[in-house]
């Protein structure tokens, strides 16, 4: 029946399977999978201690954690998919107490993200309960920027943000911008691991399937990155069974199971569609890794005018804390005015 899926791997697999026999990626791995019958194609990811140390670094209250772990979560599940040495970053400016999210990833598997927000407004928010995304976010824009280095061109998607969530947002871009029918599915959560002390560690998972057919009756859209020609969306094409079992399918995720180790990523796969055979490649592993150096801090600082360098000097030094991975840096005066 269309829409309709096991919750579990059947008997058998449930008492004589153990998690790692089937080579389960585990967290922070991105899991691409195919499956053939429908002509999707996709990619899934848990996050653990990677975004629990992203987000315990900073001391994030709770629903800026949350919106920075699905960013996070959207730059991974696209950022993973580069077939190229580059960069892809997340980025939200709007108007609301949280102004900015930034989340971006560096091929082969570098990521780093931060948050900004207005401390009084969040708390008056977070007092009168409105902590939805719509609220915290308020209006503007998100931008998706695929940066394939200094010699080539940028290719960036821009979705409005006006009371839509991240998820509904990323499902946009993809419709405005890469013509491609796609649904993403989010969630985070919190998780208490046994030795911790009872401390929350976060977690948060995610799945985005696109319908990718080769038929040339039905629709042939390019790929994530550009294809090989324009391609418009008719009502047929978005009418697609293959594609309305899909949505089907993925509607009946519950969050839970993005979230949860015991499940992984592969198992909610077989879960979706053990019924049409779904297909799984080699994953990528994700790092908590900045792209800071002292080296590039002093390039920064070098192009600063020599009244914005004195303006700059505390108790003698020039103080520069990286947003993303909150390290230190400290220099003499004379070291980023010495080639000026």
């Amino acid at each position: 029946m269309v829409g309709g899926r096991n919750k579990g791997f059947g008997q058998l697999a449930d008492t004589e399977r153990k998690l790692g026999e089937f080579g389960f990626a585990g967290d922070d791995a991105v899991v691409p999978f195919e499956v053939g019958p429908l002509d999707v194609r996709g990619r899934i990811v848990q996050l653990g201690p990677l975004l629990d140390q992203i987000l315990a670094r900073h001391d994030y209250p709770e629903p800026v954690a949350r919106l920075l772990a699905e960013a996070v979560v959207v730059t991974v599940l696209l950022g993973t998919s580069l077939k190229f040495q580059g960069k892809f970053i997340f980025q939200t400016r709007t108007d609301g107490p949280v102004d900015m999210l930034v989340a971006d990833f560096t091929t082969p598997q570098s990521l780093r993200a931060y948050a900004r927000f207005d401390a009084d407004r969040l708390e008056a928010l977070v007092a009168a309960g409105e902590t939805s995304a719509a609220t915290l976010l308020g209006k503007g824009v998100l931008a998706l920027t695929i940066d394939q280095g200094a010699h080539m061109q940028r290719y960036q998607g821009i979705v409005q943000l006006d009371g839509t969530s991240l998820e509904e947002a990323a499902k946009t871009y993809f419709r405005q911008s890469e013509q491609i029918p796609t649904d993403v599915k989010l969630a985070v959560g919190k998780q208490v691991v046994p030795g911790s002390g009872g401390r929350e560690h976060w977690r948060a998972g995610g799945l985005m399937a696109q319908f990718l057919p080769k038929a040339p009756e039905r629709m042939r859209a390019p790929d994530i990155h550009g294809g090989d020609g324009d391609h418009d969306h008719s009502p047929r094409e978005l009418a697609d069974n293959a594609w309305q079992e899909l949505l089907a399918l993925t509607g009946t995720i519950e969050p839970t199971e993005l979230v949860d180790p015991t499940v992984g990523s592969e198992r909610l796969l077989y879960r979706l569609f053990n019924e049409h055979g779904v297909r799984v490649f080699d994953s990528t592993a994700v790092r908590d890794e900045c792209s800071c150096s002292r080296d590039k801090v002093r390039g920064i600082l070098g192009g600063f005018s020599a009244e914005e360098i004195a303006d700059s000097v505390e108790e003698g030094v020039i103080r520069v804390n990286c947003e993303f991975c909150s390290k230190k840096y400290e220099f003499e005066p004379t070291e980023v005015t010495a080639d000026a």
